[in-house]
């Protein structure tokens, strides 16, 4: 049996310049490998708690303490464990911390680990990760899984608390649908993304670019930025609607009140049923097929009338709403509301956490799109993981920033490499 021969952590950089974990796992069999944890900006109150330092380091963005629990608490506790049980070891892992929000050792710390132990089972059956993720998958659920290439979802204009602009929506996305291959949908969103650089360039608009990558300029309207991008689509002979499609994340717990959609760019102010049917009319006006975060994630009834409206004909992704958390997944699932969920590993902190919540998803009709954290590294785990899965959809920032296009070029090495993978198409 292979076994974990030493676990060692350190603090890195994310791609803000503020620090993470990193995790390195040596085997007996001499196999090792390294993984990095991602943070995010735009947080639901519910994720698991990602611990920081609170000192004069960093502005008290440090996470010293999360490594130190992984190299003297953790460490010890892993010790001589297979690899390949990752079921068992983020098992002892939760059991360690011992709280329901990871508050004792930090998700960060834990989920490092939990990483790191998932790429070094792989290097050691010298297979590539998104197999080992099916393998994961099957020994957790019992089920299998369907591979393939995830259809990305592309944050080209950025807002809310991704950029320092007047937009109150928080993320304009792009899904090349028409797509054949994912290497075709890579070069239909890069060619869109530089044509919007372009059209806002010739309309003295900023192309400075927020945490995704994406563009921030100041707009008169969360319409003139979709508006924007169509423009974008047909300028690279493409069709709105059929070749390329739209995506919002409104983040909307950002600019709720507890009672009201304050939409400051625009000077309006909206009550749940308002701001339900305003999403409404932008689905009805221009081919809008996703939007995430479309209610504050406590605004249960809003939730439930925005899904009564459009959850038909629309993709509604619950992310501050599910926090990648089984138990408040089951809750929306029982009480009707959204029909999909946006799944970060880092607001659980396991993998196994992660897929048991996936495969909650599958049970239920709820669709699944792997994504990453506005505070990113060069980390590729999440494209292995959406492949492996079989999730179908990936979001993970504009086709710019080393950061983002990192997973898309392991998405691109994987397509060229197993060409018995499609791309993902419903």
């Amino acid at each position: 049996m292979t076994s974990i021969q030493s676990i060692k952590a350190i603090q890195v950089l994310d791609s803000r310049g503020l620090p993470t974990v990193s995790c390195n796992i040596a085997l007996d069999s001499g196999a090792n490998a390294m993984a990095m944890v991602p943070s995010g900006a735009s947080t639901g109150t519910k994720e698991a708690l990602e611990l920081r330092d609170g000192d004069s380091l960093y502005m008290g963005k440090g996470v010293e303490k999360a490594v130190d629990n992984i190299n003297n608490i953790i460490c010890p506790v892993l010790i001589g464990l297979d690899p390949r049980n990752q079921k068992l070891i983020d098992q002892k892992l939760i059991e360690l911390d011992g709280t329901d929000d990871k508050s004792n050792l930090g998700a960060n710390a834990l989920l490092a680990v939990s990483l790191a132990v998932s790429h070094a089972a792989a290097k050691d059956k010298n297979i590539p990760l998104h197999s080992h993720f099916s393998d994961i998958y099957r020994d957790i659920t019992g089920d299998v899984t369907s591979p393939n290439l995830p259809m990305p979802m592309l944050n080209i204009l950025n807002g809310g608390e991704h950029a320092d602009n007047n937009i109150d929506i928080q993320e304009f996305m792009i899904i090349p649908k028409g797509a054949s291959t994912f290497k075709e949908a890579m070069r239909w969103s890069s060619e869109i993304y530089w044509n919007l650089k372009s059209i806002l360039k010739d309309n003295n608009l900023s192309t400075s670019v927020g945490d995704e990558g994406g563009f921030a300029p100041n707009l008169q309207s969360n319409e003139e930025a979709i508006q924007l991008i169509l423009q974008s689509i047909e300028v690279s002979n493409l069709e709105p609607g059929k070749d390329v499609f739209l995506a919002l994340d409104c983040a909307a717990s950002e600019f709720f009140d507890g009672t009201n959609y304050n939409l400051l760019g625009e000077g309006r102010s909206l009550d749940s049923d308002s701001f339900a049917s305003y999403l409404e009319s932008l689905v009805d006006k221009y081919p809008i097929i996703s939007i995430e975060d479309g209610m504050d994630e406590h605004d249960y009834d809003g939730w439930k009338t925005l899904t009564n409206k459009i959850g038909s004909k629309c993709q509604l992704v619950g992310d501050d709403l599910f926090v990648t958390n089984k138990k408040i997944f089951k809750e929306g699932i029982d009480n009707g509301l959204a029909n999909s969920i946006l799944i970060k590993f880092n607001q659980i902190g396991s993998i196994t956490e992660t897929i048991e919540t996936i495969h909650l998803a599958n049970l239920n009709n709820y669709k699944s799109i792997i994504s990453h954290r506005s505070g990113e590294t060069e980390d590729t785990t999440i494209a292995d993981l959406a492949v492996g899965l079989g999730a179908g959809q990936i979001k993970t920032g504009a086709p710019c920033r080393s950061d983002r296009v990192a997973k898309y070029n392991r998405l691109l090495w994987i397509e060229e490499e197993f060409s018995s993978l499609s791309l993902f198409n419903e």
